[in-house]
């Protein structure tokens, strides 16, 4: 199963052409999750989606053990050839979690549910949280409707757009977080600027 349009071949397209597409500097939502879980002493992450590992290795210079789960091969070649042997990653989509058994006090997952599907959102967050230990974090970056591309490109569902050549979007607002992490311990949603507007979701367990 892989993630609709955004499947294996399209990222592992863009990677090789762009490589290093969004350059090196951790995103806004990472360094304000990063200070969230050192503020919380989490330790140990899992990160979905983690790319070339930008945001990663953030998490990594700060004490933290990292987990990374990655579509593209490419993406991982860079990680590696960037960061070493800091993380552990997992080649294949997020739609297949979980990968190990592992219980994680934390998860970060940027800029990617908003890339699903309905189905596959309920699922990764679900996976999510059924990977988090008692008292663990998880929290979610997603792209918000405030964003200048609402509603652009093919409309291929409620809040929901094909654009930039093969992508989909879903666009949350305060009702769609709440319907899809409220039974998930979500607590608190923030605004954050990426490229875009953002949301920066947290969710704790128990």
């Amino acid at each position: 199963m892989s993630i609709e349009n955004e499947g294996p071949e399209f990222w592992e397209k863009s990677f090789i052409e762009k490589q290093e597409m969004w350059g090196f500097e951790p995103a806004n939502s990472a360094i304000l999750t990063k200070d969230f879980f050192l503020k919380n002493s989490i330790s140990n992450i899992l990160i979905p989606g983690i790319g070339y590992g930008r945001n990663a290795q953030l998490f990594v210079e700060n004490g933290m053990r990292v987990t990374g789960i990655e579509i593209s091969k490419t993406a991982i070649e860079i990680a590696r050839k960037h960061y070493g042997k800091d993380m552990t990653i997992y080649h294949g989509s997020v739609t297949d979690m979980p990968f190990d058994n592992a219980q994680f006090d934390g998860i970060f997952c940027y800029a990617l549910i908003h890339l699903l599907s309905s189905d596959e959102r309920e699922k990764l967050i679900r996976d999510c949280y059924n990977q988090l230990a008692e008292g663990g974090y998880m929290v979610f970056s997603a792209i918000s409707k405030e964003a200048p591309t609402y509603g652009q490109g093919k409309r291929i569902g409620k809040d929901r757009y094909e654009m930039f050549g093969g992508v989909n979007l879903f666009f949350y607002d305060s009702e769609s977080i709440e319907a899809e992490f409220d039974n998930f311990g979500l607590f608190e949603v923030t605004k954050v600027t990426e490229n875009y507007p953002f949301f920066l979701i947290k969710c704790k367990k128990g």
